[in-house]
């Protein structure tokens, strides 16, 4: 039951190519010569530009932040092509080695990064053994001030916090290690005070993602809720975004912000299938058979609240949990929205809320390495997802993808809002998921989709892109700047060619 097809796509041939093959192309001479305009910033003034925003701005990549993606992160990339039109320096508070993970006072707090194991994702170390994490926020921090103030897992309301960075808090869960990194001799700054005071004559704000990610990835289970859409800076998401792009502009700086993706198409959402279970028939038999009591107290209760409405033929059928000898059945799971029956009638008490998955329900990626495994190492009747179901966090049911999506288009109606009262530019970064998810965004040669390892744009954690997937984000970004400000990145060919960066790094990186 260990050999489930959830797992991942044999990639032999593969091999994180991750794009199409170049076509050949008849070149014309007289086409390469056309003379393009030299670039111009337009009305921008990129000569003090400071990034501001969550993992997506740090450059994180493959489940870590690590020298070489930080290298390749997206405002850096952005900050080259600034460097053309009269922008200055750009200095990023880089880690130590190209492991991934934090330490602290030399134990490990963050592991590190993914790689490429032949089938799918796999930590670094179970390829090339144990490492060494050298990056510890209580010994060697980097001298700042930083450009790129991009913390990892930061949310909107993040931003504003004193004491934010402060190691002093980190184990009492008020603090972003990432952020300790930053602050020096300030423990207790915010990040939008340690944006403001360089003083910035151009910005970028990528915020609100974690403020619904951090929900999804934990299966809606309720332990880290979405963030309330109206309250105060620091509280509700209208609040803190409205404060910190006042405070940004207050000075008469220019910017670019983006909006929210629907974080459910994401590949960490989408690359695990409802039904990865293979059954031969005495197996399913003796499951069907384990089950057997559970159906039948369905039955029972379905009987006895007769006529009530409260327990219909089609929940019944719902909940009913049969296995057939096959190679695709679906896994069992928890379903808090399905009726209590012990609350309506104690004679029930027993018959838990659970049902079989169907499309409809996504996975975290996580999942592809729990499905199978059994709680009792030994007893195949103790296989989660088969005799044991598999609990909240695993699984986004329909209706807590609803709240995302509510949430989410509500947090990007305010961006927009608050963008366009700022006469700041805008990405859809939103629009450009759905599309990279429903058949993909050419880019010159290439074409990137959202799949797991082989469509290029996203990273083996299933949510971070890859150094390709940022420079794809980069043409996106100088795109609405040249929109707003009259540059011209895309006139005078200074879009990235996607094709020149990577799309996975080696295990041999160090």
């Amino acid at each position: 039951m260990k050999n489930l097809k959830y797992l991942y796509i044999s990639l032999g041939i593969l091999a994180f190519t991750a794009c199409n093959d170049p076509e050949d192309v008849d070149l014309n001479p007289a086409e390469m010569a056309e003379d393009l305009p030299v670039l111009t910033g337009g009305s921008a003034d990129f000569s003090n530009y400071v990034s501001l925003g969550n993992s997506l701005t740090a450059g994180f990549t493959d489940g870590a932040l690590f020298q070489a993606s930080q290298t390749l992160s997206l405002p850096n990339l952005l900050s080259q092509k600034f460097s053309i039109a009269g922008g200055g320096s750009f200095t990023q508070p880089l880690t130590n080695d190209n492991f991934g993970g934090l330490a602290l006072a030399g134990t490990r707090i963050q592991s590190p990064r993914l790689v490429f194991g032949g089938a799918g994702p796999v930590p670094l170390e179970s390829i090339i053994g144990d490492v060494t994490v050298t990056t510890d926020i209580a010994l060697n921090n980097p001298t700042g001030p930083f450009n790129n103030l991009g913390v990892p897992g930061a949310k909107s309301f993040h931003l504003l916090a004193p004491g934010y960075g402060n190691i002093a808090n980190v184990q009492l869960g008020l603090a972003n290690p990432y952020f300790v990194r930053m602050t020096g001799a300030t423990p207790d700054i915010s990040v939008l005070q340690m944006a403001v005071s360089q003083a910035p004559s151009f910005f970028s704000l990528w915020i609100g993602n974690n403020d619904v990610l951090g929900y999804a990835t934990t299966g809606g289970d309720g332990t880290n809720p979405i963030t309330p859409v109206s309250g105060a800076p620091g509280q509700g998401f209208d609040g803190s975004y409205g404060a910190l792009i006042a405070t940004l502009t207050t000075g008469g700086a220019q910017g670019v912000v983006a909006n929210i993706p629907n974080v459910t198409d994401v590949p960490h959402f989408t690359t695990v299938p409802y039904n990865p279970i293979p059954l031969d028939a005495v197996t399913a038999a003796a499951v069907n058979n384990a089950y057997a009591a559970y159906n039948g107290g369905l039955q029972a209760a379905f009987a006895a609240l007769a006529g009530t409405g409260l327990f219909t033929q089609e929940e019944v059928d719902a909940r009913t949990i049969v296995f057939a000898a096959a190679e695709n059945n679906a896994v069992v799971i928890e379903d808090e929205t399905l009726t209590d029956l012990g609350a309506i009638n104690p004679a029930f008490e027993g018959l838990p809320q659970i049902r079989q998955a169907t499309e409809d329900d996504l996975f975290v990626l996580p999942a592809s390495s729990f499905i199978g495994t059994e709680a009792i190492p030994g007893n195949p009747l103790t296989v989660n997802g088969v005799a044991i179901p598999l609990a909240d966090k695993w699984v986004l049911i329909p209706s807590e993808q609803e709240e995302i999506a509510v949430a989410t288009a509500a947090f990007n109606e305010i961006i927009a809002a608050t963008a366009s009262q700022a006469g700041l530019a805008l990405v859809d970064a939103n629009t450009l998921l759905n599309q990279l998810a429903n058949g993909g965004i050419t880019s010159g040669d290439f074409t990137l989709t959202s799949n797991l390892v082989t469509g290029g744009a996203f990273s083996l954690d299933g949510i971070h892109p890859t150094a390709r997937g940022y420079a794809l984000l980069a043409n996106e970004f100088m795109k609405s700047i040249d929109a707003t400000y009259d540059s011209n990145f895309e006139a005078s060919g200074n879009l990235l060619n996607v094709g020149d960066y990577p799309t996975n790094y080696s295990p041999a990186l160090q």
